[in-house]
């Protein structure tokens, strides 16, 4: 199993602001976007307090390793579910449909004198004997990548760039 801790800071920024930018399905696509997603869907639900959002992308497999690209195709499908429970605090699932293994963690909001910052903890586990390990790193290297993209987009989206 491979972990990941990330930080993703929004200096100026308040708690609503970055909440509601989360909220925006318009902010969602923009990531994707930035990300060269070949096509994805994203569903939005107010929930409670919260939200649920559904993210489903497909990636194009032309620069993952050989092993990989041979269980995964020419597209990578990639499912992620955020049950946010109040504007602070979310639960994450991400699935590769059809493929063994799975992502489960957190997203927290936190604010503070110089803005928010969202923490994202996940866990990695893919269950294919002998190369599990190996398309653990990769798909945590991209989940890295994808959280990075979502900074950079979310920086210039609170500056007014949408």
């Amino acid at each position: 199993m491979r972990s990941i801790d990330h930080e993703l800071r929004y200096d100026g920024a308040t708690l609503e602001q970055v909440y509601e930018m989360l909220s925006t399905p318009a902010f969602r696509e923009r990531v994707c976007d930035y990300q060269h997603v070949v096509r994805r869907t994203v569903t939005i639900t107010p929930k409670g307090d919260g939200m649920s959002v559904r993210l489903d992308q497909f990636h194009a497999s032309d620069r993952v390793p050989p092993i990989a690209k041979k269980l995964v195709g020419s597209e990578i499908n990639i499912v992620q579910l955020e049950d946010w429970t109040d504007p602070s605090h979310a639960d994450i699932h991400v699935t590769i449909p059809g493929k063994p293994g799975q992502m489960t963690g957190t997203a927290r909001l936190t604010e503070s004198v110089d803005g928010v910052v969202e923490t994202v903890r996940l866990s990695v586990k893919v269950s294919i004997p002998l190369v599990g390990g190996k398309l653990e790193e990769l798909i945590a290297g991209l989940l890295l990548k994808a959280f990075k993209a979502e900074n950079r987009v979310g920086i210039a989206w609170l500056a007014g760039e949408r």
